[in-house]
């Protein structure tokens, strides 16, 4: 271990770029980062496995600051330990337009950064995620490739928020023994003391969901040593509690509420520097302070070697296949697999829900992609998420590729994107849409990181029926579409149900969600396409000359416009129908392509088991929408449909009263 005197230099390097970050930028949170300097010191200089000059290294440790707001914290560590994209300039340059280093932590700014972290609980959820991860890879590819360890730093807001609970719980439940948690237990939050709003025995917490817990001095190096090599060997996660002081060295502010969210002031800084003996100048580090953080920085580059000769010198399919894994790469069979099944669907079109026609594809997606990860949040039977190939994840076994995540979609959602920002894994889960409302600040984060996950988002609409309005999403496609970065599919039938699920698949750099109805429908693709024809998002699914009426639809309201069409046709009424399973691909579309599918009839009418909001894309100010325009309500759903007047004699009515 490194000389008392030695770890407090260092320790003072990441204080004094944090506070004098945040002094430049006149923004930020200084505290945290001067307060949990001792431990980050203690763990990035002896403990972390990791290597800056080849930050991707599959089986480095993670380590996230779950408390995003300290993020100078992890940006003085990613300089300090030698990260190529991350200099001095970049530290002056704290939360201005255009810089890696943002307010907070952001993945893709800057290697070192495992996730995009400030929603306070995400990144304790993240982690677990990314221990599940681990445990699972390490199963399936043995402890030679897959054996790390991951690491979080949370604050008194993480434990506050919900979110932490529901993934500590699982953690626990599921004995993720190589998660290391600790708490920068300061005990001031923005408002002032911890106690003005909360007095949870966080130990007793911990302790209650079966995690191994240590309490210690988060200024003592010795401690801090001594916690890390007991969670090192522990049969649990563990929880770190570390007293330590916010501000730490700050003689005036430390220990209070002013040093959480606020610059400390010339003169405060004044003052530090003359308490903890810095002579240094703003953004300046001693030759030999920073001598010993670079020696930090390459402690891990014979591991990393040990570890490249080991991948090596595994079996050539193991290897290939662990390396295209990583890369995020589906294997060369993944869409002739999917162009077998669409045609054996269009030999015989089902009549099926959409969530049984997710079923079914996942059956053929789960045999030719090993890397799925499945789950539901405690609605298996509903989601039909579980196929063949998903034997169940279980405390004791990880050889499965099914997640009983439990009654904990907040936690399910961001734990998914932190099994998706590990690497490895595809992981896709379900719930009801309705609660999407839980998964959405998790699905945002993953729309703002850019990472590959998929949610199944099954009872779509008010077709839920007889579980009434608190189960019947009706603005949650707008809400979701709403989103930037995220594809949200709402399939018509078991054709684009499967092109919808080989779309979300291939996009690498976005997360998507899959709309499914409850209620069975009928097959709207009646004849085989080799082109996938949802890539486009909207597509004209019944042709019309000189169309006088053209119907939009998604989901199971396609069905009704397809019927609605029919009878239009019948009476002399050119009518079309494009079918929208994507909106968010459509508009990513060539102008003319656009025109050309949304057409010039001079009658326009959308359908959708939802509210209008951005149906006006597709039929203008003036078209009519046929969908709804309040809550739901209990019954049957063809009860309710007739009820809220969705129906096929609706879209002909509208029609007709445009045309006269």
């Amino acid at each position: 271990m490194i000389s008392r005197e030695q770890h407090d230099r260092m320790a003072n390097a990441i204080r004094f770029l944090s506070m004098d970050a945040v002094e430049k930028a006149n923004s930020g949170h200084p505290g945290l980062p001067m307060g949990a300097a001792d431990v980050a010191t203690v763990l990035f200089s002896k403990y972390l496995k990791f290597d800056p000059k080849n930050p991707l290294w599959p089986d480095r440790d993670r380590f996230v600051l779950s408390a995003g707001h300290g993020s100078m914290l992890i940006y003085s560590l990613l300089y300090l330990t030698g990260y190529e994209d991350m200099s001095i300039e970049d530290l002056k340059q704290f939360r201005q337009l255009g810089s890696k280093t943002a307010g907070h932590p952001e993945y893709g700014h800057a290697t070192g950064i495992e996730t995009t972290t400030g929603p306070l609980g995400q990144g304790i959820a993240n982690a677990v995620g990314m221990a599940i991860a681990e445990r699972k890879l390490a199963a399936e590819f043995g402890a030679d490739l897959q054996n790390h360890h991951t690491y979080v730093l949370c604050g008194d807001g993480c434990l506050m928020e919900g979110i932490s609970h529901e993934a500590i719980a699982l953690a626990g439940h599921l004995k993720l023994n190589k998660l290391v948690l600790f708490w920068d237990n300061n005990n001031i939050t923005i408002d002032g003391a911890v106690s003005l709003s909360d007095s949870t025995d966080q130990i007793a917490r911990f302790q209650a969901v079966h995690w191994n817990t240590i309490a210690v001095d988060g200024h003592d190096q010795a401690a801090i040593a001594a916690a890390i090599e007991a969670a090192q060997t522990s049969d649990r996660p563990t929880f770190i509690a570390c007293k330590t002081v916010i501000g730490f060295g700050a003689p005036n502010k430390q220990g209070t509420h002013k040093v959480h969210g606020s610059p400390l002031g010339a003169e405060e800084i004044a003052a530090t520097r003359k308490a903890l003996n810095w002579e240094a100048e703003a953004f300046t580090i001693p030759d030999d302070v920073l001598s010993d953080w670079r020696a930090a920085g390459t402690r891990s580059v014979s591991i990393r070697e040990e570890w490249e000769s080991r991948l090596a010198e595994t079996d050539g399919d193991k290897k290939s296949e662990f390396n295209r894994r990583f890369a995020g790469a589906l294997p060369s069979n993944f869409d002739g697999a999917i162009d077998t099944y669409k045609k054996k669907l269009a030999d015989a079109p089902p009549a099926i829900a959409t969530r049984k026609a997710s079923e079914d594809a996942l059956e053929v997606i789960n045999g030719v992609l090993p890397e799925t990860l499945g789950g539901s949040a405690d609605l298996t039977p509903s989601n039909n998420t579980k196929t063949s190939q998903m034997k169940s994840i279980t405390p004791t076994d990880f050889s499965g590729r099914y997640v009983h995540w439990g009654i904990r979609e907040h936690g399910m959602a961001a734990a998914m994107n932190g099994i998706a920002l590990h690497g490895g894994l595809i992981p896709y889960s379900g719930g009801f849409m309705i609660f999407s409302d839980y998964c959405r600040p998790s699905i945002r984060l993953a729309a703002l990181m850019g990472i590959r996950v998929i949610h199944v988002l099954t009872h779509d609409s008010i077709g839920v029926g007889e579980d009434g309005p608190t189960h019947e999403p009706v603005e949650h496609m707008a809400a979701l579409r709403a989103i930037p970065n995220l594809l949200m599919f709402r399939p018509a039938d078991a054709v684009e149900t499967a092109e919808c699920w080989q779309l979300a698949l291939h996009e690498q750099h976005r997360p998507s969600g899959l709309a499914l109805t409850r209620q069975n429908l009928a097959p709207s693709r009646l004849t085989y396409e080799a082109d996938n024809l949802c890539a486009k998002g909207a597509y004209e699914l019944r042709s019309a000359d000189n169309a006088k009426v053209s119907i939009f639809a998604s989901g199971s309201e396609v069905e009704l416009a397809v019927k609605a069409a029919e009878q239009l046709n019948a009476k002399g009424v050119a009518t079309r129908v494009v079918s929208v399973p994507c909106v968010e691909l459509f508009q990513e579309q060539p102008d003319d392509y656009r025109a050309s599918v949304i057409g010039n009839a001079p009658v326009k009418i959308a359908a959708e088991a939802a509210v209008r909001q951005g149906w006006d894309y597709f039929i203008g100010n003036d078209g009519d929408f046929v969908g709804m325009h309040s809550f739901g309500a209990s019954g049957p759903a063809k009860d309710l449909y007739k009820h809220f007047g969705i129906t096929v004699d609706a879209i002909v009515a509208a029609a007709e009263k445009k045309l006269a």
